[in-house]
């Protein structure tokens, strides 16, 4: 079994990272495998204030090069390779990426999801620089501006709510006439002054010279375009999307239970594949946040190991 690892971790954001670092602390044989680049989706975060520690004007990508060493330096092995097929049903978990094919005694999942694009231009060059997909991350850097969400869910309405904590002015945009988020929600942010609504609406394309300074927005009924410029003292104001996140679990399908894409575990980690653990943003949960997901791979890490001893002898 030279050649076995003990843990496969497929995905290397914080979850992954932090899966790795305990894991290899452990002295456990472990790989983590990334098909892009370390870091999910902390990596387009220009500034991280809400996680524990990070007081040393830290980045998305300064703390990520950091869990990355941390990982390292226990002995954590770390390639860059696409899974394309795995099998997790046997005891000895078969994962075959497009290089090689991996071996490992335990898995765990940490693939993460990524928001829901509007697909307007603009969207990618200012992301972090005026449109964010995240009100509990940016929310404090839009203190006394003007704010537009995009969306009707109740993601949308709670995180619009939410920003009314910081931005002098919310207006919720919405491509229909009515929202979809639970009646309870809508009612709430009704009733909120600070929170203005524009309805049958999407945004054709937002623009700015390295912030984000303007947008245009179209009525999907009048076929109506309106031109959104920041005000003159202010230079800018906030985009968040709330349109849906997409669960990165694909390549599980019908292996492990999901429920709308994300899979199911318990308290530790466990989905109901024996062996295989799942951690961070792809995984049902209530809350997706750095700190969230580096607890979720910590535990999954823990409990792999626990796995391994009760069922593979020395």
């Amino acid at each position: 079994m030279a050649n076995i690892y003990d843990v496969v971790i497929i995905g290397s954001g914080p979850a992954g990272l932090a899966a790795g670092l305990y894991a290899a602390r452990a002295n456990m044989k472990t790989l983590i495998l990334e098909k892009e680049k370390a870091g999910g989706q902390i990596v387009t975060t220009e500034e991280v204030a809400n996680y524990p520690g990070s007081i040393e004007d830290a980045t998305g990508p300064s703390l990520v090069a950091r869990m990355v060493e941390q990982a390292e330096g226990f002995g954590a092995e770390k390639v860059l390779d696409e899974v394309k097929e795995i099998n997790l049903q046997d005891k000895i978990k078969v994962i075959k990426g497009e290089k090689a094919e991996y071996q490992a005694k335990a898995v765990i999942i940490a693939t993460g999801a990524k928001p829901r694009l509007l697909g307007a231009p603009g969207e990618k060059k200012l992301t972090g620089k005026g449109v964010s997909y995240c009100a509990t991350c940016d929310g404090a850097f839009f203190e006394d501006l003007e704010v537009y969400v995009i969306g009707g869910g109740d993601s949308a309405v709670e995180e619009a709510m939410f920003l009314t904590k910081f931005a002098r002015k919310v207006t919720i945009v919405h491509r229909r006439d009515t929202l979809r988020a639970a009646k309870s929600i809508q009612e709430k942010a009704f009733k909120n002054d600070k929170i203005d609504f524009i309805w049958n609406s999407e945004i054709k394309e937002l623009r700015g010279d390295g912030i984000l300074e303007s947008m245009t927005l179209k009525n999907r009924e009048t076929g109506e375009e309106t031109e959104i410029v920041a005000d003159e003292e202010d230079g800018t104001f906030g985009v968040f999307v709330f349109v849906g996140y997409l669960p990165q679990t694909s390549l599980f399908e019908e292996m492990v239970d999901m429920e709308r894409g994300y899979i199911k575990t318990d308290d530790n980690m466990k989905t109901n594949i024996d062996g295989v653990f799942a951690a961070g943003d792809c995984r049902v949960k209530s809350l997706r946040q750095v700190v969230t997901a580096t607890a979720d791979g910590a535990i999954a890490a823990v409990q792999a190991e626990k796995y391994i001893e009760n069922n593979f002898e020395e």
